[in-house]
């Protein structure tokens, strides 16, 4: 079987792109945090499946809950940054996003006693108007981003880029979250809504095609997903239909993903 990567971008159900509109960074602290229950049932669920994992970790949660960084590291699931702010890079200046990356890195590095190899764009926002950041990635030492999504969206995208894992220059790999060419489109799939909105059969043919030119996946989702009771926020159809649909179900499909497909973290499956 082919060996796909696993991963979860820990943030909490306030911090996200969808929500951003109606939720000020400043008001974050007045929220209610719950991504230690939702991350330690990801963790639980793994080890019932014995399986490693990628942890891509917002730097504000680090900070919050170093306690629940060292949980996971202890684990011996990778660990890898998600940014600081989660803001997306196409928002921030070079200064501010070199700044925060840093930041974000270090601290996950020093509470971990572990180099960090892997990052994730908040919002998958290395696009064609930034590549400049893969150039900075690199240079602060890391081996891996997973940001390029080869889709269109509205927010981020880039849909002739390559959909399988590759080193997209010397020493440094991109591996892009899940899609399935069908015609001319590319399907987001194995991720986030697309795993929750799509119906579960979708989401497991689309790997084993993928898989079958022995091509691995990458898949991603994020604790909060796994949190049908979370407290609602006020915001647009549009936004709360993609943040709370399906919920409910999120857990036990990923014990049947685990059942069905290989996984492992990230720099296992590219092998740095």
């Amino acid at each position: 079987m082919v060996t796909n990567a696993l991963s979860f971008d820990v943030e909490d159900y306030f911090q996200v792109s969808n929500f951003e509109k109606v939720v000020r960074r400043d008001e974050w602290p007045r929220f209610q945090c719950r991504v230690e229950r939702n991350t330690d049932l990801i963790l639980s669920i793994l080890n019932q499946s014995e399986l490693k994992a990628t942890f891509f970790i917002l730097g504000w949660i680090a900070e919050a809950y170093p306690a629940l960084v060292k949980r996971i590291a202890a684990q011996k699931h990778e660990m890898a940054s998600h940014g600081w702010s989660h803001r997306a890079i196409y928002k921030q200046s070079r200064h501010e996003f070199e700044t925060e990356t840093c930041r974000a890195v270090s601290l996950l590095q020093d509470l971990t006693g572990e180099k960090v190899l892997g990052y994730r764009a908040a919002s998958f926002s290395i696009t064609k108007k930034t590549p400049w950041a893969l150039d900075f990635l690199q240079k602060l030492g890391l081996a891996y981003d997973s940001s390029i999504f080869p889709v269109r969206h509205p927010s981020y995208g880039i849909p002739d880029a390559r959909r399988e894992p590759h080193e997209i220059r010397p020493g440094f790999w991109e591996f892009p979250p899940a899609v399935l060419r069908v015609g001319p489109v590319n399907l987001p799939v194995a991720g986030g809504g697309y795993f929750r909105i799509f119906p579960y059969w979708l989401t497991s043919l689309a790997i084993t095609r993928i898989n079958r030119s022995e091509t691995p996946v990458m898949v991603y989702l994020h604790p909060w997903e796994f949190d049908p009771e979370q407290p609602r926020i006020k915001a647009s159809l549009q936004a709360r239909f993609r943040h709370y649909h399906n919920l409910p179900k999120t857990a036990d499909r990923l014990r049947r993903l685990c059942t069905e497909f290989k996984f492992g973290p990230a720099r296992q499956v590219l092998n740095i």
